[in-house]
Order: C-alpha cells, then sequence, then structure tokens
C-alpha cells in the first residue's frame, strides 16, 4: 500500500496561500507598526518579510527536490545532521507549536463567529462559550480530515479564495479611498521611522508571524503530483502573491488608519483587532456591508487551521516511520490514506491548549524557535550542495548559494534580536521544553527502549481504526 499523488498545482498553491493568510494579516499589523515607525516603512517591513520568507521558501524547494520525503524541516535535518535534531525539530513543532496554533486559530475562529451575536454592549463573549465552539471547529477539522484527504484538499481551496475574497474587498476599498483623495496617512512617508534595531526586529518578528506557512508545500511532498515541478511553481506563484496582497491590505489600512489607529489595539487581544478591522475600517469604508469582514476572517482562520492539521500530520506520520515516534502514528487509513491516529493527537493536543484558555502569549514566544531550525536548515541545503552523498543528485531547481546565506543571516537577526531587545522569562519556558524533547529522545530513541504494552494498543488500533503501514512514495 503506497499513499497516492492527489494534490495538483492547484491544490498545492492553495495549501501554501491558505496556511499563510490566517489571522496574522488582521492582527499583526499593530506590531509591525510598532517596530517601523512609520507608515512608509512598515509597508517595506511588510515586503521584507514576504521576501525572506519567499527566498526562504526557495532553498526548502531546492532541498524539497533533493529530500522527496513529506516533513519539510524534519526530513532535511534528519537527512543533514541525523536524528537528534530531526527529533527535537518534531518534538517542538508536533507537540506544541503546530497545536498552540491550531488552537489559537480555532478560538479566533470562534471568537469572530459569536462577536456579532454580542455587539449589543451588554459585554463580551463568554469565554466558556468561545472554548466550546472552538472544540467544535477543532472536531469537525478532524473529522474533515479522516474522511477524505480529496476532501480537505478542496475545502482548503475554497476557503483560500474565500479569504483572498475578503483581501479583495478590502483592497479595492482602499483603492477607492485613494481615488478619493484620502492619502493623509501614506503622504506622512517616513516620518518617525525607528532606527532601533531591536525594536525593528520585534515587528519583523511579527510579520513573519503573518507568513509563517511558507513552507507547507514541503510537509505533503509524498502527495503532490509531480513534484519536481509543481513544489517549487507553487512557491513561485503562492509566496508572490500573499507578499502583493499583504502589502495591498496594509495600503488599504493606511487610507483611513493612523499609525495610532493600528498601535490602538493589542495584536493579539481577538476583541480589539475585530473592534479596528471592522468599526474602524469597515464602517469608515464598506458601512453596509461591514458584517460581512468578520465572515471572512472566521473563514480564514477555520482554512489556516485546516492546512496546519493537514500538513502537521504527515510530520508526525514521516516521524514515527523513522522511529522517532510510537509505530502507530506512522499508519494510515486503509481506505482513505489519512494519517488517522497522527491527526487524532494533533487535534487532542489542540483542544486541551484551546480550553486552557489564553495562549496566545505562549505561542507568540515559543515561535522564535522556528526560526531556529529555518535557519538551520540553510545550511543543510549547502550540506547537501557540497557532500559527496547529495552533490550529485539532480536538481530541478537550483539556487544562487548567496540565498541560504541571506536567509541564515535574517533568522539570526530574528532570533537574537527580540531576545536583546526585550528579554522575558517565556524565552526560558521555550529553551526548557527543548531540553525535555532531549529527555524523551535519549531513552526512546538514541536507546530504542519499547514500552511492553505498546505492541498490544498498536494492534488494537489497528483493527479499530482501520490502519495499515504504507510504503514510502519514491517517484
Amino acid at each position: 500500500m503506497t499513499v497516492p499523488r492527489t494534490i495538483g498545482i492547484i491544490g498545492a498553491i492553495s495549501f501554501i496561500v491558505g496556511t499563510i493568510i490566517g489571522s496574522g494579516i488582521f492582527i499583526s499589523p499593530k506590531g509591525v507598526a510598532e517596530g517601523s515607525g512609520s507608515v512608509a516603512f512598515s509597508l517595506c517591513s511588510w515586503a521584507i518579510c514576504g521576501i525572506i520568507s519567499m527566498l526562504a521558501a526557495l532553498c526548502y524547494a531546492e532541498m524539497g527536490c533533493v529530500i522527496k520525503a513529506s516533513g519539510a524541516d524534519y526530513a532535511f535535518l534528519d537527512a543533514a545532521f541525523g536524528s537528534v535534531l530531526s527529533f527535537i525539530f518534531s518534538w517542538c513543532w508536533a507537540m506544541l507549536l503546530k497545536p498552540a496554533s491550531m488552537a489559537t486559530l480555532s478560538l479566533t475562529c470562534a471568537q469572530y463567529i459569536l462577536t456579532p451575536l454580542f455587539n449589543d454592549g451588554c459585554g463580551d463573549v463568554p469565554e466558556d462559550l468561545k472554548k466550546i465552539l472552538a472544540t467544535f471547529v477543532l472536531l469537525t477539522l478532524i473529522a474533515i480530515n479522516i474522511y477524505s484527504v480529496a476532501l480537505a484538499a478542496r475545502i482548503q481551496i475554497i476557503f483560500t479564495a474565500a479569504k483572498l475574497l475578503a483581501l479583495v474587498i478590502i483592497i479595492i476599498g482602499g483603492i477607492v479611498k485613494l481615488c478619493q483623495g484620502f492619502t493623509e496617512n501614506l503622504a506622512t512617508g517616513f516620518d518617525g521611522t525607528e532606527t532601533s534595531p531591536g525594536v525593528i526586529a520585534l515587528g519583523f518578528y511579527s510579520g513573519m508571524f503573518a507568513y509563517d506557512g511558507w513552507n507547507a508545500a514541503n510537509f505533503i511532498m509524498e502527495e503532490i503530483k509531480n513534484p519536481e515541478r509543481n513544489l517549487p511553481l507553487s512557491i513561485i506563484i503562492g509566496l508572490p502573491l500573499v507578499i502583493v496582497v499583504y502589502v495591498m491590505t496594509n495600503v488599504s489600512y493606511f487610507t483611513v488608519l493612523s499609525m495610532d489607529d493600528l498601535m490602538a489595539s493589542p495584536a493579539v487581544a481577538i476583541v480589539r483587532s475585530y473592534i479596528v478591522i471592522r468599526y474602524t475600517w469597515a464602517e469608515r469604508v464598506i458601512p453596509t456591508v461591514a458584517w460581512i469582514i468578520p465572515i471572512f476572517v472566521a473563514m480564514s482562520t477555520f482554512g489556516s487551521a485546516n492546512g496546519s492539521l493537514f500538513a502537521t500530520g504527515r510530520l508526525l506520520f514521516v516521524t514515527a516511520r523513522n522511529d522517532h515516534m510510537p509505530e502507530v502514528f506512522g499508519m494510515v487509513h486503509v481506505e482513505t490514506f489519512s494519517p488517522v491516529p497522527a491527526s487524532i493527537l494533533l487535534i487532542i493536543l489542540a483542544i486541551v491548549f484551546a480550553l486552557s484558555g489564553n495562549i496566545n502569549s505562549l505561542v507568540n514566544f515559543i515561535s522564535f524557535i522556528k526560526w531556529i531550525f529555518y535557519g538551520i536548515n540553510m545550511i543543510s541545503l549547502i550540506i547537501f550542495r557540497y557532500s559527496k552523498k547529495y552533490k550529485d543528485l539532480p536538481r530541478p531547481v537550483k539556487i544562487p548559494i548567496i540565498i541560504p546565506v541571506l536567509v541564515f543571516l535574517s533568522s539570526i537577526f530574528i532570533v537574537v534580536a527580540p531576545i536583546v531587545a526585550d528579554p522575558q522569562i517565556e524565552f526560558l519556558y521555550a529553551a526548557i521544553f527543548v531540553a525535555i524533547g532531549y529527555l524523551f529522545y535519549l531513552p526512546f530513541v538514541f536507546f530504542k527502549l519499547h514500552l511492553g504494552c505498546m505492541k498490544y494498543i498498536t494492534m488494537f488500533l489497528q483493527l479499530y481504526l482501520q490502519i495499515a503501514k504504507p510504503k514510502q512514495s519514491v517517484d
């Protein structure tokens, strides 16, 4: 049994664009504005963050054509450095970063669905109701992904189109306002531009958060048709599209919002960001249909959570296939080919995070780990380019060597500068979580210790969930 390749070029582009465009473009402008200080530099920061993401994605496209396995960073780290780094990556990504991110997206989706129903001045949305709806959103996602891989891909295309439509509405509204002469905010240019490298880096941190997901297609490498062509092509089309949409969206914001307006809303306070988007921008630009924006934002977060679940499920699947996780997580449904156990584990963790309440600060501070691994993988590309084992392999995509060097230097800046500028205890918590992962690695991966009961648990789950271990795709 081999997992079939069912995702074409449109599906791959949708997974990239759909995973990137979540709630970030609606709540990150505040952080970027604070790190920029001026309207013009804020727009430049959005473009710079997009370019860094695109260059990194092109590096991943070359590595994906050399290491033809799902799992993206995990597969690259395992091939270049061995099992320690790859296990630590999967531990951080699958056990904390992505479940917490999916929980945040589901809570955001629930907030935007419920806020119009409680917009009577009598109080905010009850937290318990928001958590219940967020749990329902997550259960809906797991049902879709277990039922059919093709359905999950089609839903991703539909919700990607919906979120792009929402941003097109914002962009067109901004263009209309520009034609009407609303240029006073844009005319301020670089006035007040921030000069502190640490503060600028914190602004980039918010911008990179909004672009996160640029490597989504690499996680589903084994399910993309003709990956040598479609993987790099999806990146070349998808990332520039997102950059243009993000910059134009912020231009639209600035036609009716000043820097003070943007910075008046906490970056991760969902209620306040809702107010800024609808009752500031939408009420000034499209007052008769302002209600449509929160609907599209809810669809946007749902699509982004779907893409995260789809991609991260494949990461756990590949991790288990390499004996870095229990064998059962490397199995797929015998009919739908969906990694059912891996997806269930992710949803359980996401529900736990969602029910725990406010996890936004945890996600924001732990996210710097991502760029540590992104930077290390730029070294992986150089290893693949010059090592005897990989240097002679065919490369449909071969980028100039200066690009991974630039991305590596950018990752150092993104990781180190925020810590220097604003050291906080959460960075220590992130380091502790990495250390805990190493404690799991030593007995269960390095010394290959196995719990005696796992054999029987695996057999039970195989029968109950109708799952089996597939062969790896090699074409």
